[in-house]
């Protein structure tokens, strides 16, 4: 017989656990701006489109540089909608950044996502990372090196933004709150399951071509796959992709990839589904992860996007 108090203190223990480890994960992120650093913005234009309204906006997220954003909404926008953080890709495309939330990019699906999300009722809210769209001022190259002399961990910067964007998210009258969901694509896969795993107010989470098994990444050779940006010090010491997912847990977290993509190799993605799986069977919530492989490498395909689409209105709406 299992006395009720018993399980309910292992369900605390848990929580506690985890939020210990969440704690330890975001310590390895470097020398970062103070969490409670109030979010400002500013509204530079806002334009009604075909199929959205656009709103463009300079967000004050870390205090020492300024973050250009999109803020889309559906154009029928009379009560508060969910909202996803569309996180954008890498590809070398620096003069890119957030308007791939507008225009797609090559390896993505051809319908760009702010056509996509606002369709299904969705606003969606993408920011320029360091070295990317309007931020692309200084090379990726020099903005790292100048952030490991001073303590700083690049990619510890790009994921404080992304969580101080949704502390931003919170400051409109017109987002759902409770129904903040995350996605992206490569660069912007990792940093929505980072950001899921840190960030508890994320809700739903969806990657797309980008769940690396650090280790098996080493053992293929494939560390050139990935940006300086990618790389924390002494990640490996504490945490696998795996463990890192598993704070994610008990939120729903879809995983889409290629099985002939470089950058997760499948022996990897094997391994995190396997671990991930049992995580979230543990804490009864096996429905709610979910990692699929296509035959196909670095790219989103029709198929794929359908499943995130889906897999957004079963969990968010």
């Amino acid at each position: 017989m299992i006395l009720v108090g018993s399980v309910l203190s292992g369900r605390k223990d848990s929580i506690l656990n985890r939020e210990k480890r969440r704690a330890e994960l975001y310590g390895l992120l470097g020398d970062l701006p103070p969490r409670n650093y109030r979010v400002s913005s500013r509204l530079i234009s806002k334009d009604e489109r075909d199929d959205f309204i656009l709103g463009k906006l300079v967000l004050d997220l870390n205090g020492i540089e300024p973050v250009p954003a999109y803020f889309i909404t559906p154009k029928e926008t009379k009560e508060k909608k969910p909202v996803i953080l569309f996180n954008h890709s890498h590809g070398g495309y620096y003069h890119v950044g957030k308007e791939e939330v507008l225009k797609g990019a090559p390896y993505s699906y051809k319908k760009p996502y702010a056509k996509e999300l606002t369709e299904e009722g969705y606003s969606v809210l993408s920011i320029d990372a360091w070295a990317f769209g309007e931020r692309s001022g200084r090379t990726e190259g020099e903005i790292f090196k100048e952030m490991l002399w001073k303590g700083q961990v690049m990619w510890g910067m790009m994921v404080f933004d992304s969580i101080k964007a949704i502390d931003y998210l919170f400051t409109r009258k017109d987002v759902d709150t409770e129904r903040i969901g995350t996605i992206g694509m490569s660069m912007g896969s990792t940093m929505a399951w980072w950001t899921a795993a840190l960030d508890e107010r994320v809700k739903v989470c969806i990657d797309i071509c980008a769940m690396t098994d650090f280790h098996t990444l080493i053992e293929f050779g494939g560390l050139e796959e990935h940006s300086v940006y990618y790389y924390v010090p002494n990640l490996l010491k504490r945490f696998s992709t795996a463990e890192i997912n598993a704070l994610i847990c008990p939120r729903p977290h879809l995983s889409l990839n290629g099985i002939y993509d470089r950058v997760t190799p499948e022996k990897g993605l094997d391994l995190i589904n396997e671990e991930l799986k049992k995580v979230y069977q543990e804490a009864g919530v096996e429905e709610r992860f979910e990692l699929k492989k296509y035959f196909v490498a670095h790219l989103e395909t029709a198929e794929m996007r359908s499943e995130a689409t889906d897999f957004l209105n079963k969990w968010l709406k």
